[in-house]
């Protein structure tokens, strides 16, 4: 049984490794700042990962996730990224304020709830922030993210999450119409001043280009993805 700080270092090793730029390896100064503590301290716990075989570790060198480690890496973001989501979609809070909750609930051990509250949420492929959800195999697919001011007129998108949490950016956000997961269709640019002509659930909105930035979302055409289904 693993504590919640040793699996907190697994997500970050993960986090610094997978996603950032594919690294295999980390060294101990960048895990020191990734979890706000002292070199020495990331030292004595990479130790016990790594007799506990779930981190390959050499003493101030760069350490990296084992088979096992990664494994149990993933399944912790799985949980985090789904609690997530069910907070944002059914119970209301805000973009903001998933993150600490989640950051709670992640260490859960129960995987036949985790299971269950993946397919009560229909296998969603995204948490409120755009971030992939790994599936129950532990399959964790990254797809190309961009904003919504970069897509080409003409193609389909899928709103991942927003760059910009202020209250006045998300009430815009919900004025348009726009959420997680929703589809976006560009219909049109207007080239004098970037003007971006939108279409969601059928119905047309003018935004502005800085509005558009601050929306991440992956093209359809380009990202083949949306729902997760049982078996993926």
């Amino acid at each position: 049984m693993l504590s919640y700080t040793e699996e907190n270092y697994l997500k970050a090793l993960l986090r610094l490794t997978l996603e950032n730029d594919q690294k295999t390896e980390v060294g101990t100064n960048e895990m020191a700042v990734q979890l706000g503590v002292k070199p020495a301290t990331v030292n004595d716990m990479l130790k016990k990962l790594n007799d506990k075989k779930l981190v390959a570790y050499k003493r101030y060198g760069k350490s990296s996730l084992t088979a096992e480690g990664k494994k149990k890496a993933i399944d912790i973001v799985r949980k985090h990224r789904l609690w997530e989501t069910f907070l944002f979609e059914k119970l209301e809070f805000s973009w903001d304020e998933v993150h600490e909750v989640a950051e709670q609930l992640e260490h859960i051990k129960s995987a036949k709830l985790v299971d269950k509250l993946d397919k009560f949420l229909n296998y969603p492929g995204f948490d409120p922030h755009g971030d992939v959800i790994p599936n129950a195999k532990g399959e964790m697919k990254l797809y190309l993210k961009k904003s919504l001011r970069e897509e080409e007129t003409g193609h389909t998108c899928t709103m991942l999450g927003v760059k910009d949490n202020s209250a006045a950016f998300l009430q815009y956000v919900d004025k348009v119409g726009l959420a997680i997961n929703q589809p976006i269709k560009i219909i049109a640019k207007q080239p004098y001043d970037d003007l971006l002509e939108i279409e969601v659930n059928g119905k047309r909105s003018s935004v502005s280009p800085r509005f558009a930035e601050n929306i991440v979302i992956i093209c359809n055409e380009c990202n083949p993805a949306g729902k997760r289904t049982k078996k993926s």
